[in-house]
């Protein structure tokens, strides 16, 4: 059997596959992380324009980030091509994005400074703790995510929500709604 490549890992991943601890993916995985780690720093070490800072994000991410994009540095990640970006997107100082299991952001979203996107979990068995479970988390278009907000795995932001400041986002939250706290709960739409 041949080693499997990046696009095979990505396959897995976004099919929802455990990755075991003893993966035949891991290889792969490391390298990808190495490269993420290489990539960030050249981001996150003195200054850049906006232009650099995009290209560099298209190398990581593997597909071109639309010029209307901003990404504030210091930015990180510890994968990077299981990122997905629309346009329009501002994100600021301090975001990490967890993104194996798959990350998608909409058109024109705003996220503040140190906000966390998580895609894995691990088992709770203690054997099994080292084992990957993957799951995406997707974020609507016209977002507002309030800084250090965290999104947990498998969480979908539907379009125009807003995400309040420090909040812990542990489920779905619908289109045009508010949702704060730790764990955040839904309070009102934004238009009422």
């Amino acid at each position: 059997m041949s080693s499997p490549t990046l696009d095979d890992l990505l396959h897995a991943l976004n099919q929802g596959q455990k990755i075991p601890y003893d993966s035949r993916y891991l290889p792969v995985m490391a390298a990808t992380s190495q490269r993420a780690i290489e990539l960030t720093a050249r981001i996150n070490s003195g200054y850049h324009e906006p232009d650099e800072v995009r290209a560099v994000l298209s190398e990581l991410f593997r597909e071109p980030v639309d010029s209307s994009v901003t990404v504030l540095p210091p930015f990180f990640t510890e994968f990077g091509p299981n990122t997905h970006l629309g346009k329009g997107i501002f994100m600021n100082i301090g975001c990490t994005l967890q993104d194996q299991g798959g990350v998608w952001i909409g058109d024109r979203t705003f996220i503040g400074h140190h906000v966390t996107i998580v895609t894995q979990n691990h088992e709770l068995d203690p054997a099994h703790r080292g084992d990957l479970l993957p799951q995406p988390v997707r974020i609507g278009a016209d977002v507002w995510i309030g800084s250090n907000a965290t999104i947990l795995p498998g969480v979908t932001i539907g379009d125009g929500a807003v995400i309040g400041a420090a909040a812990v986002v542990t489920k779905d939250v619908p289109a045009r709604m508010i949702a704060v706290g730790s764990p955040a709960r839904v309070v009102r739409g934004v238009d009422d």
